[in-house]
């Protein structure tokens, strides 16, 4: 199918970038809002996502109820997410009724009301989900080696932490809003049903006199040590191992993605092939790539048992240092065919378009259209990926397990 894109900056520096898909009857948006976890202050962990969900309860002359009243009457399906750069607020309705959907998230984004009296409500919100994460311990030991693996603050996991979420004040939301929700930096994704003209005359009536903030981005500050073990009573050890890959926006993505994919996208892949069938350490592992804009990591986790844990660590380590022997053809193959239907799929969905080409923007400061994706896809081959791999070993591991006991942790693992 042929790919229409567009593109209109907004004086505040606000960008809206569209894509065309006529065959679809919904229209769906990404809002990327540069006011994300690294903004917070380290002793106000949880202050991002806090703000976000304060944001939720009542926008314009919309007190709580009314917002959610008017999102549902509209059929808005909607998501919000915290990540370390953005916020994010998605959400997809029938294409004839994205302009009231986005007149309400102009006042969302611009005219919060933050009402005080509902900043207990919220902060009990924050505190179960913080509970959540600690009643999971394969997703807390992931949050972990993201905070270990990337420098300070970019690892920092959106939950927060309690003493953070506890000590927040109203003042500080609201200072927090005003200084970090701004149209510079701020993408939104379009995509579905629309009418260019009318999109665009649309968005610059919501949005064009929006007063944009400046911001710095924090400085690093780098993690103390490659290996840590989180205590944690049970009969599971939850293993994880981080290293270095090329981040989105690098010329050599897809093939350090082929080789990720290969490692340990799906059950045909070789952790889950030697880790979990042949040997039986585990009932889950794998491996997937988590990408900032200028640094990019292979996050691999496997759960297994206390007792097997050591041996579940080597097996896995052993696989991330014999990866850089190559992969074979009949390994990619399968994998481009996965792929490829995941994005025949993504070509029926309004909102992975959106929120791909929002990512695409950020990332690249252009989109990548499906037919350049699956142009890349059949270009990428066996001998492109050795090539990488031959200059991009894996090395120098991040391991961080949670458990009852302490690892043994050597096998090509370097402790600082």
């Amino acid at each position: 199918m042929s790919e229409t894109i567009h593109t209109c900056q907004l004086p505040g520096g606000m960008v809206l970038v569209a894509e065309e898909m006529p065959w679809l009857r919904s229209a769906a948006f990404t809002f990327l809002v540069p006011a994300g976890s690294v903004f917070e202050p380290k002793e106000r962990a949880g202050l991002a996502g806090f703000t976000c969900e304060m944001m939720l309860r009542g926008a314009g002359d919309r007190d709580n109820r009314q917002l959610i009243l008017d999102l549902d009457t509209l059929g808005v399906d909607r998501s919000e997410s915290v990540g370390p750069t953005h916020i994010g607020f998605s959400g997809v309705a029938l294409a004839e009724r994205l302009p009231d959907v986005l007149s309400i998230y102009a006042d969302l984004l611009r005219r919060p009301q933050l009402p005080e009296e509902q900043l207990e409500a919220g902060r009990q919100i924050m505190l179960q989900e913080l509970s959540a994460v600690e009643d999971e311990p394969a997703q807390k030991s992931i949050l972990e080696l993201r905070r270990t693996f990337f420098a300070d603050p970019w690892g920092r996991p959106h939950q927060g932490n309690e003493p953070g979420i506890l000590a927040v004040t109203s003042d500080e939301i609201r200072r927090f809003w005003q200084n970090h929700y701004s149209p510079k930096g701020t993408i939104l994704g379009v995509a579905g049903r629309f009418d260019w003209p009318t999109l665009r005359e649309e968005v610059q009536r919501l949005f064009a006199d929006w007063t944009p903030m400046e911001t710095d981005l924090p400085a690093e500050v780098v993690s103390p040590s490659s290996v840590r073990h989180i205590p944690f009573e049970s009969g599971q050890t939850h293993v994880t191992v981080g290293f270095e890959t090329v981040p989105y926006r690098d010329e050599n993505y897809f093939e350090a993605w082929g080789a990720t994919g290969v490692l340990g996208g799906g059950m045909s892949s070789r952790l889950a092939t030697e880790v979990r069938e042949h040997r039986g350490l585990c009932y889950t592992v794998y491996a997937y790539s988590y990408t900032l804009r200028d640094k990019a990591g292979v996050l691999c986790y496997s759960g297994t048992s206390a007792d097997r844990a050591n041996e579940t660590l080597e097996v896995m380590v052993d696989q991330l240092r014999r990866l850089r022997e190559g992969v074979e053809t009949e390994e990619l193959d399968r994998l481009k065919s996965r792929i490829k239907s995941a994005l025949v799929m993504q070509q029926e969905s309004s909102s992975s378009r959106s929120s791909s080409i929002a990512r695409d923007w950020y990332h690249l400061g252009r989109v990548r259209s499906m037919d350049e994706v699956s142009e890349r896809l059949d270009r990428l081959s066996a001998a492109s990926i050795n090539a990488y791999l031959e200059s991009h070993p894996p090395g120098d591991f991040t391991v961080v397990t949670l458990g009852p006991r302490e690892l043994e942790v050597s096998l090509g693992v370097s402790e600082s």
